[in-house]
């Protein structure tokens, strides 16, 4: 583990999570909690454990807009939440909701991401 002083000369990160649906932004936005699937697990916590700061930017699949941003506030611990049912998701983390708004895509659209072929951040 990277103790919180040596996390505060590290980078800011930041991370798309994409939904399957509205409904579990809605639960995260009510309880300040996330769930993802194993597969991301690893990599949230490590840039929680190196990084000085997680920032989780939010869209639901297909629909055109991010639904706002969240400060990642905890590791992932192995505890499940029964809020998202047993959809192949791992451990719950809290989040502290700083922007709650949907916002569409093309607002975005003049941000690359060099690590993703310089592809759109949507």
């Amino acid at each position: 583990c990277t103790s919180p002083s040596s996390r505060q000369n590290m980078l800011v990160r930041y991370f798309i999570m994409k939904s399957s649906n509205l409904q579990n932004i809605d639960i995260s936005q009510q309880k300040g909690i996330w769930s993802t699937t194993p597969s991301n697990e690893r990599k949230l916590n490590g840039a929680f454990w190196e990084s000085r700061m997680v920032y989780l930017i939010f869209s639901v699949q297909g629909s055109g807009c991010f639904q706002g941003f969240a400060r990642m506030d905890s590791a992932i611990g192995c505890e499940k939440s029964q809020e998202w049912g047993s959809a192949g998701f791992g451990g719950v983390f809290k989040v502290d909701w700083i922007q709650k708004e949907s916002i569409p895509f093309q607002f975005a659209h003049h941000l690359l991401n060099p690590w993703n072929d310089s592809k759109k951040v949507q």
